[in-house]
């Protein structure tokens, strides 16, 4: 079986564009609660905002673009963490028949200048002042804007423009809004190039609605009136943007946290069903969990836990019913750790989504044990998010799932995972990207994978990732790689090799592991820099794991050195927003490192 698809579930002639979700949902269910929106309040920290109230807003901000010069067509770029003024100025953008351009907020200025000169940026609108100063600079690089506002309160934020557009009546709003058909573009969404130069996606109004309608029809038990969300991945990411809109259309309520620290307290107050996370958030949890168990002098008993959830993760995903033996344990085990852990994520997690990246399955199966089931799924942002995806009564770890109701997937002779369907994007700016992307009508990921025996989609890694070493022994070390950033020592690993007679790797160590391991805060990298790590007793303590990795490959696939590095992982010229690392910027700062292996 080299190739799967799957029938949509929802037809979506009937939408115009992507503002449609909104006017259908508040003219059903106009008093229900849309969002929870923090208050500054210590005794009521959150606030409901009904989906009436959050169309007023919007349509009020976008009558103010209108008003501002905006025309339709024209584009507007969003730069700030992920909060509710962002969902309401995604959406304006729309009303006012403009096109959306994310801009992280973690992004340096001349990206910002790149990305606002590459989508012809017309109007800014930041999180604060510092990114609407960033702003004003990218736009007044390449030309005169119509100026910039901000979501924090001031002189010009998102109320002032609102007041401004008074003047803009109704019929000339649903003019613009109207005013973008299916095809025309709703967001240039610009790829965080972990292995090459970001390019501007440009994303339909039929791929976000075509997504929005048949992921919500395929999870109706995850997404639904009676359920709510907190997001806290960043809006500028189109898998956080389609995660609000589907929840949007469904009547889920969501909220936004964008300060880390803040994530957990915030799960205990607002008790969320679903969430939405990267693979390392759950290996966090995993970790804190472990680092409190051994506090407590409870390590051995918490790697009994994790075996005994696994096993009847493993078990229940079989379909099968835990023996007598297993379900006593893991209800002993329930009393002691389970229960505390559900508890720290809100109480009433009934599923979580893990996207941008592999998930280690028996990470996966742990959380099952812990009943609170993990949905991992695949897509790019080339695919308006989601791709593939495991079902909620039909998981299983290790692989993303089948294709998407309305999508389709193929692999390649050579490996490659190839897609067409709803959310496959229109194209990139550049032409040139866009005629290499596709062969044959189908979209080429760059993603390596196979289909299991049912059909379901197993990673396999990246193809610019493969290494051909000089005795042309091809390597995908994807494998590898995951087996040791598996060790909370180990933020990321990067093979290396090509042309080399043998592989090896630089392992990029995560500071607040060693600073848990060693007892002491590691200093504090330099940006920019590669530093090699010459510690005896760390290197003699991850060596086994080393080992490991390589005794589940071939001979040729073995690395045969290791460096050990530290690297600012704040940095987002090397890491990305949602945590990948960039290979090539990696492999070039640490030329001489590399070198020194091979010597």
């Amino acid at each position: 079986m080299n190739e799967r698809a799957t029938a949509a579930l929802a037809t979506i002639e009937d939408h115009r564009n992507v503002t449609d979700l909104l006017v259908r949902r508040a003219d059903k269910a106009p008093a229900h609660a849309a969002f929870d929106v923090p208050t500054g309040d210590p005794v009521r920290p959150w606030a409901a905002v009904t989906t009436a109230e959050f169309l007023a807003e919007v349509r009020g901000v976008a009558k103010g673009l209108i008003a501002a010069g905006l025309g339709a067509g024209d584009s507007v770029a969003i730069m700030g963490p992920s909060r509710y003024g962002w969902a309401v100025a995604d959406l304006a953008v729309w009303f006012a028949g403009g096109v959306v351009v994310p801009v992280y907020d973690t992004a340096s200025a001349d990206q910002a200048a790149a990305i606002a000169a590459d989508a012809g940026v017309r109007v800014g609108i930041g999180g604060g002042e510092r990114e609407a100063e960033m702003l004003r600079d990218a736009i007044g690089r390449v030309r005169t804007g119509l100026g910039v506002r901000t979501m924090d309160a001031g002189e010009r934020d998102l109320a002032a423009l609102a007041a401004a557009g008074s003047g803009i009546v109704d019929a000339e709003l649903e003019r613009r809004r109207t005013h973008a058909g299916p095809d025309d573009p709703a967001t240039i969404v610009y790829t965080s190039g972990t292995t090459g130069e970001p390019k501007g996606a440009v994303l339909t109004h039929s791929n976000f609605v075509g997504q929005v309608r048949n992921i919500a029809a395929a999870y109706r038990d995850v997404v639904h009136e009676g359920g709510n969300t907190v997001i806290f991945l960043p809006l500028a990411h189109v898998l956080a943007r389609g995660l609000q809109l589907i929840c949007l259309a469904s009547g889920m309520r969501i909220a936004h946290v964008s300060d880390t620290a803040q994530v957990v307290p915030s799960l205990a107050e607002l008790r969320p069903t679903f969430l939405v996370v990267v693979p390392r958030v759950l290996e966090r949890i995993r970790e804190a969990a472990a680092k409190r168990a051994a506090a407590a002098h409870l390590g051995p008993v918490w790697r009994s836990t994790m075996r005994t959830a696994i096993a009847v993760g493993r078990v229940r995903e079989e379909g099968r019913v835990p023996g007598a033996g297993l379900r006593i344990r893991h209800a002993a085990f329930d009393r002691l750790f389970f229960r505390r852990l559900r508890t720290l994520m809100g109480g009433r997690l009934a599923y979580i989504l893990s996207g941008g990246g592999a998930l280690d399955p028996h990470l996966s199966l742990l959380f099952r044990g812990l009943e609170v089931p993990v949905i991992e799924g695949y897509g790019l942002t080339e695919t308006t998010a989601p791709l593939t995806g495991n079902l909620p009564r039909d998981i299983r770890s290790g692989t993303v799932g089948f294709p998407l109701p309305g999508s389709a997937v193929r692999i390649s002779d050579a490996g490659e995972i190839l897609a067409r369907g709803v959310g496959v994007f229109a194209g990139y700016r550049d032409r040139r990207h866009t005629a290499e992307a596709f062969v044959g009508g189908w979209f080429r990921t760059g993603d390596l994978g196979r289909l299991d025996a049912d059909g379901r989609v197993i990673l396999e890694g990246r193809l610019k990732d493969v290494v051909v070493t000089s005795t042309g022994k091809t390597v995908v070390p994807h494998a590898w790689e995951a087996r040791v950033t598996s060790s909370p020592l180990v933020a990321h690993a990067v093979v290396v090799g090509e042309a080399r007679s043998s592989l090896s790797a630089l392992l990029v160590l995560d500071p607040d592991g060693l600073a848990e391991w060693s007892g002491h805060a590691p200093a504090a990298p330099r940006t920019g820099a590669v530093t090699e790590v010459a510690d005896a007793d760390l290197r003699a303590h991850l060596q086994p794991l080393v080992d490991a990795a390589n005794a589940r490959v071939s001979g040729a696939e073995q690395v045969r050195r290791v460096a050990l590095v530290s690297v600012d992982l704040a940095d987002p010229a090397l890491i990305t927003p949602t945590m990948k690392i960039k290979r090539r910027e990696l492999l070039s700062r640490a030329a001489t490192v590399v070198d020194a292996l091979y010597r």
